[in-house]
């Protein structure tokens, strides 16, 4: 077994280092989603949490880690008799992002449950987890069962395993913790909120932090028995820390004044439900016991809530995650109360130069608030500058460039879907062959059996039963009379936009309602767990603004900040888009692609622009790609160009008014329609 990085050889992350040692203390907590840019020590920092873990006492071969005080009375390797027991490591699970429901629930052997009536069960990861650590990492990426299978776990504390009728329960809490990186997509509400912290990290701008951080990295790779041996004193005096908090968490007083500071400050929030006010109670009593008082304090409290809160706050995928701080030091201070022996004990908010403990990370649960990095300046619009050539005076953005406008507010869309059956990846927008939905058929097993057709299995096997010689009340089943239950739900797929930023798209307020429609079917694709991508045309060329990503809110970002201006590119806008879809092909062929093209329509530059964008255009016809065209053609002289251009598509042209949710009905039964007549 490798040696880990040492937890207290991580340089800087004070409040990611100071939310897990806060888990370490009170698991109740309910874990921490690490949100933050590749390769900031986020994985390192967990893996090494499991190092300072106390040991936990288990039942002597229980596979399933019940406690030998209080053993789990329908554990499937009991019951239990009293006595023997054993001390082991706390234990961190790793769940893959690709993992199979059996890896994680665990398997039953439907074979002989079937022929022999045997409860032969294989535990998972969820019972390895069991009063331990369970981490995942790129926890975003994860797919929707599995997160349908971790939010019945998290909330019932077991896992629950079902195979046509042959049922095994055996319990399941565990500390949750997941690291994402937010360009690759967020997370469903429901598992975001079921992480009782976050944290945001960020690598240190600061060069001497950076020196130091290559420093011991390297000094880890090249010895890392020799290294961790250098930090085992700082390493033991954490854990005694660690041990020293969990004696002390039961002795903490959490007073009115604190509890209605809690309170107060999770109404001034708008947070949804009661979650919030519960973890920020719990994390509050894990700082003080962290700090060594048995008395919660507004610092606490403050520390907590900038913790607990951020991520309960959003009201849309594009809301970043984060909390004012000035009105949560107004809240605390209007809701402050009498707080007996907050004088006497730490620096007061209204003290920046009192002195914060020196004792371990985030010293006495306050850590500092501001990194290296904390001024630096964030949502900096890109640069522009791309010039036109249709001689068009300058503007102040360069010539005949217009400044960004901001989109226009988001309305409610139905589904727009391919058509047909696909097998992509889970998600809810079109029909497709899946592992879960409603069962369609059956067929033999490609491997290991996962959905059981019971009617087909017994329909396969009764005519060998005599053969067999079957002579009593059990079925005589081989492993060739298996069937596999094939299935219908939803899948998602990828969305590319293909917006034109062109002078004749430049007028402020109908470019903002061009934005605002692209806004709200970005909106869409985040709820059915598309992917998506944006390709821009303007000038004398087109950019892939943003390549195909899960992250919906950073394509809503980059159309936020597209200007306009210059000639339209129409076909090369569609070639580029052409050669998106061609790429992402390759990488997954199973995820169907639905292209919406925001235009007018109306070609400029180079020799007949017009017909060169409906010979781009029968390239997506000829692949039988599902497409829309948003035509955003106004005034009174209508040309009629993006209906032709939809024709030469092989889709439906849609006008931006008929693009609201009543319209967009008829447009899928048009799409469809279209779609089955070119078939």
């Amino acid at each position: 077994m490798s040696t880990p990085f040492p937890f207290t050889a991580v340089v800087g992350q004070d409040d990611l280092r100071l939310a897990l040692l806060l888990n370490a203390v009170s698991p109740a907590v309910g874990g921490v989603l690490v949100r933050g840019e590749k390769g900031t020590a986020k994985s390192t920092a967990v893996r090494a949490l499991s190092a300072l873990m106390p040991g936990v006492d288990v039942v002597a071969g229980c596979r399933f880690s019940c406690d030998p005080a209080g053993p789990d009375p329908a554990c499937p390797d009991g019951p239990h008799e009293p006595g023997a027991f054993e001390t082991r490591p706390a234990r961190m699970v790793e769940l893959p992002v690709g993992a199979s429901e059996d890896r994680l629930v665990g398997a039953l052997d439907i074979e002989r449950a079937l022929a022999e009536g045997v409860k032969a069960f294989e535990p998972g990861l969820l019972a390895d987890a069991h009063r331990g650590i369970l981490y995942v990492d790129e926890v975003n990426l994860l797919h929707d069962h599995l997160v349908d299978l971790l939010l019945d776990a998290a909330a019932m504390g077991a896992s629950y395993v079902e195979r046509e009728g042959v049922s095994v329960r055996h319990a399941a809490r565990f500390l949750l913790v997941g690291t994402m990186n937010p360009e690759e997509g967020e997370l469903r509400p429901q598992l975001l909120d079921r992480f009782g912290l976050t944290v945001e990290v960020a690598a240190s701008r600061e060069p001497d932090q950076r020196v130091e951080v290559v420093r011991r990295r390297l000094a880890y790779d090249d010895d890392p028995t020799g290294f961790a041996a250098r930090w085992a004193d700082e390493e033991s005096a954490v854990r005694a820390r660690i041990v020293a908090a969990r004696q002390l968490l039961p002795s903490v007083r959490l007073g009115d004044p604190a509890l209605r500071q809690i309170a107060a400050t999770c109404a001034a929030f708008e947070v949804d439900g009661m979650r919030a006010d519960i973890v920020m109670a719990r994390t509050a009593t894990a700082l003080a016991a962290w700090a060594g008082r048995t008395e919660v304090l507004a610092e606490d409290v403050r520390q907590a809530a900038l913790l607990a809160l951020p991520h309960r706050r959003r009201r849309n995928p594009f809301d970043a995650p984060g909390l004012d701080e000035d009105k949560l030091d107004e809240t605390l201070e209007e809701f402050g109360g009498s707080d007996e022996g907050s004088s006497e004990e730490g620096p007061s908010d209204d003290d920046p130069d009192g002195d914060p403990d020196p004792d371990g990370p985030g010293g006495g649960g306050q850590p500092p608030q501001d990194g290296p990095d904390g001024d630096s300046p964030a949502g900096d619009v890109p640069a522009q500058g791309e010039p036109s050539d249709d001689g068009q005076a300058p503007a102040a953005q360069g010539a005949g460039e217009q400044s960004p406008v901001r989109a226009a507010e988001p309305f409610h869309t139905k589904v727009l879907s391919v058509p047909g059956l696909g097998e992509g990846a889970a998600g809810r927008r079109s029909r497709a062959r899946t592992e879960h939905g409603r069962t369609t058929g059956s067929r033999r097993p490609r491997g290991a059996l996962t959905k059981l057709h019971l009617a087909a299995t017994v329909q396969a096997a009764a005519p060998h039963q005599r053969a067999r010689g079957r002579s009593g009340p059990g079925l005589v089943v081989r492993r060739d009379d298996l069937r596999q239950a094939t299935r219908e739900g939803r899948e998602g797929n990828l969305v590319l936009f293909v917006v034109d930023a062109s002078g004749s798209m430049a007028a402020r307020q109908r470019m903002s309602a061009v934005k605002g429609a692209v806004l709200s079917l970005l909106l869409d694709a985040y709820q059915r767990r598309d992917k998506v991508g944006l390709v821009t045309f303007r000038g004398s060329s087109a950019d892939v603004a943003l390549p195909p990503t899960s992250s919906v809110d950073a394509a809503a970002a980059r159309l936020e900040s597209l200007p306009t201006g210059g000639r339209t590119p129409l076909a090369a806008g569609l070639l580029r888009a052409h050669d998106v879809l061609r790429v992402e092909r390759l990488r997954d062929a199973a995820r169907r692609p639905l292209v919406v093209v925001v235009t007018d329509g109306r070609a400029t530059g180079g020799p007949e622009p017009v017909a060169l964008a409906e010979r781009a255009a029968r390239l997506f016809a000829a692949d039988q790609v599902a497409s829309v065209v948003v035509d955003c053609e106004a005034g009174p002289v209508r040309l009629g160009l993006a209906g032709r251009l939809a024709g030469e598509l092989g889709g439906t042209a849609v006008t931006l008014d008929e693009l609201r949710a009543d319209a967009i009905a008829g447009l899928v039964r048009d799409v469809q329609g279209t779609s089955r007549r070119a078939a």
